[in-house]
C-alpha cells in the first residue's frame, strides 16, 4: 500500500475512501456528497484528485491488504491503525470525522462496516467527546 506525507491531502482523502468503501460500494450519491461538503477544497485537493486518491486506494487494497469481501469491505484493524496514523493535525481530524460521518449517513442507514470504520476512527484518534457536539 502507498504511504503518503502526514498530514498531506492524499492521507486526509485515503481515510475518506476508507470510509466510502466501508459498506462495499461507493455510490455516485456518496461521491456528490463530497462535492456538496466540498472535501476537495477542505483538504486542499482538486476534485479530480480527490477521486484519483480513492481509486487507488480500491487499487491498493485489492492488491496488498488483507481484507474479507463479503457484504462490506473490511479493512483489517492494523491497516486502519496505520492509514489513520498518517493524519496527526487534531483540526483535520475532526473535519475528516465530520465527513466521514455525514458520509456513512447520507443513505439514512449506516452500515456494519460504516459504524466499523467510524468507531475506529473516534477511537485511534480520541475523538469520542467530537461526537457530542452539536450540529450547528
Amino acid at each position: 500500500m502507498r504511504t503518503y506525507p502526514l498530514n498531506s491531502p492524499q492521507a486526509a482523502a485515503r481515510i475518506l475512501a476508507l470510509t466510502l468503501l466501508s459498506d462495499g460500494h461507493v455510490s455516485q450519491h456518496e461521491l456528490d456528497l463530497l462535492d456538496r461538503q466540498g472535501a476537495a477544497d477542505a483538504l486542499g485537493i482538486g476534485r479530480d484528485e480527490l477521486r484519483g486518491v480513492i481509486h487507488t486506494f480500491c487499487e491498493d487494497l485489492l492488491v496488498s491488504a488483507p481484507v474479507c469481501w463479503a457484504d462490506a469491505c473490511q479493512v483489517d484493524p492494523q491497516t486502519m491503525a496505520w492509514l489513520f496514523a498518517e493524519v496527526t493535525d487534531p483540526a483535520l481530524r475532526r473535519s475528516l470525522l465530520r465527513l466521514c460521518v455525514a458520509l456513512a449517513e447520507s443513505d439514512d442507514h449506516v452500515a456494519d462496516g460504516e459504524s466499523v470504520v467510524l468507531n475506529a476512527i473516534v477511537e485511534h484518534w480520541g475523538l469520542q467527546a467530537e461526537l457530542m457536539q452539536p450540529v450547528l
